[in-house]
């Protein structure tokens, strides 16, 4: 993982049945945010698990995808984004 790179990422929530999209330079340090009831939009999902990421080169760039993405408001559209992925997650 690169330092300067800026990733928008997608978190599933089993309990809640949930997506959160988000965007940041330090993924792994947000996710485990997240699941530490770190944020006011996901402390009732936890655990949250990342099945997306993409990354970019500048927060300009991060910002505009993570608009697009929350845009779309359709849980269909935000599955078919993870689905055609090619992105390989650690789990």
């Amino acid at each position: 993982m690169e330092m300067n790179m800026v990733y928008v990422y997608i978190l599933y929530s089993v309990v809640a049945d949930r997506y959160y999209v988000g965007q940041t330079s330090n993924l792994e340090e947000r996710v485990s945010r997240h699941n530490q009831g770190g944020s006011k939009y996901t402390k009732f999902g936890i655990p949250w698990k990342l099945v997306y990421k993409e990354g970019f080169e500048t927060r300009s760039e991060a910002m505009k995808r993570e608009k697009k993405l929350k845009s779309s408001k359709n849980r269909e559209h935000l599955r078919r984004v993870i689905h055609s992925s090619r992105n390989e997650l650690s789990n």
